[in-house]
């Protein structure tokens, strides 16, 4: 066997390694996105949160399991069989999500002042409908959840809240926001801790119960709360953890131009392959 050859089949072999792992993986991201979805109970009593949109979260991972166990599969049988169908199939995936990887961090990086504006807008429409719909209690959840995460009041205050007519009342002018601007560490007030363990927003309560919430959870904003916006905390977050975020994107980066690479050149040269098979036969 020649030096080339020898090289073909370190390729081919590399390439049916790493996809395996990643179809592996993939397996697990589906198989936990379906336990989520199928065991509510379980999975908040493990991670001590109930008040995240589990369902909608659970699908996206059931989604990207799929996904990645569909691309993989691509790989480890086109590497493995030298099919050179599937190995450009494989290619021509791995380039389009390169590209809108790409395509997407331009946009961000143009159209950021624009992004800010909308998620804005979005933030400030939530909190403003906030307990409107209990039916429709996603958005509501997904805010508390960032407001609970990043000690957080409001998008610019917790003023914010002042103006919405759920936390209005005729009876008293005292001004009111949700438990999750309440700052539980400020303060061993067993009230408050009891207002903060109904089924959305607590950490350490009983499991969510099946069906919407219809409970609001209030508290005085002259009382232990947050007293920073979601939009400075947020940007914090951002700055304190913009080194792992780039980290990770360029890692991505460039394990699907490795892959790439990898693929394009084993297809390339199966031509070669097959001339000196023949040869043999």
């Amino acid at each position: 066997m020649s030096a080339q050859d020898s090289c073909l089949s370190l390729i081919k072999y590399l390439l049916f390694v790493f996809n395996l792992f990643f179809f592996v993986l993939g397996s697990l991201i589906f198989c936990f996105g379906i336990w989520i979805l199928i065991d509510k109970s379980s999975f908040v009593s493990f991670v001590g949160l109930s008040f995240v949109p589990l369902q909608m979260w659970s699908k996206a991972l059931a989604i990207s399991g799929i996904l990645t166990m569909g691309l993989a599969l691509l790989g480890c049988v086109g590497a493995l069989k030298e099919l050179r169908c599937l190995l450009g199939l494989y290619f021509g995936i791995l380039l389009l999500l390169f590209a809108m990887q790409i395509t997407l961090g331009i946009l961000i990086s143009t159209q950021r002042t624009r992004l800010e504006r909308r998620v804005k807008d979005i933030v400030m429409e939530t909190i403003q409908n906030y307990h409107a719909h209990p039916e429709e209690s996603a958005a509501e959840e997904s805010w508390d959840y960032v407001q609970f995460q990043l000690r957080c009041c409001g998008w610019n205050s917790p003023q914010d809240w002042f103006r919405v007519p759920s936390f209005s009342s005729n009876e008293s002018e005292v001004h009111r926001v949700p438990c999750s601007c309440y700052n539980s560490s400020a303060t061993n007030d067993s009230a408050i801790s009891e207002k903060l363990s109904f089924p959305h927003l607590s950490r350490l309560g009983p499991p969510a119960r099946p069906g919407h919430n219809t409970d609001l959870c209030a508290v005085a904003a002259n009382s232990d709360i947050y007293s920073e916006g979601c939009a400075r905390s947020l940007q914090k977050w951002l700055h304190n953890n913009l080194i792992s975020i780039v980290g990770i994107c360029l890692g991505v980066g460039l394990l699907e131009l490795s892959f790439m690479t990898l693929s394009i050149f084993l297809c390339r040269n199966l031509d070669q392959v097959y001339d000196r098979l023949a040869r043999y036969i």
